[in-house]
């Protein structure tokens, strides 16, 4: 988990870093500071909501598989699920389009 949150923090601080060097682009160094305050905040809501997709795909598909092999009606009942467990990353998705273009 420390390895997790360390490589986090790397990535955000590198992330950062790349779009303020680029700041004389801008016309402002504001505008830049938020331009890139804004692209790491889209970068955050985008990973951390696919990889909480992910975690909860793979619960609910391992438990799905292990509920199929005694039952195999409880296919239809157990698509859904995974089905909504995808969409945390879709809802991240819009999150970050909402913080990049508004």
């Amino acid at each position: 988990m420390k390895k997790i949150i360390l490589l986090l923090c790397v990535m955000v601080i590198s992330g950062a870093g790349g779009a303020v060097l680029f700041a004389q682009d801008h016309a402002s160094d504001a505008q830049a500071s938020a331009d890139s305050i804004k692209a790491v905040a889209a970068g955050i809501a985008v990973g951390l909501s696919c990889i909480a997709g992910g975690i909860a795909v793979g619960r609910i598909g391992a438990a799905a598989m292990g509920a199929m092999s005694e039952n195999s009606d409880l296919f239809g009942k157990a698509l859904p699920l995974v089905g909504l467990a995808e969409g945390i990353c879709l809802w991240g998705f819009l999150v970050a389009l909402l913080i990049l273009f508004l």
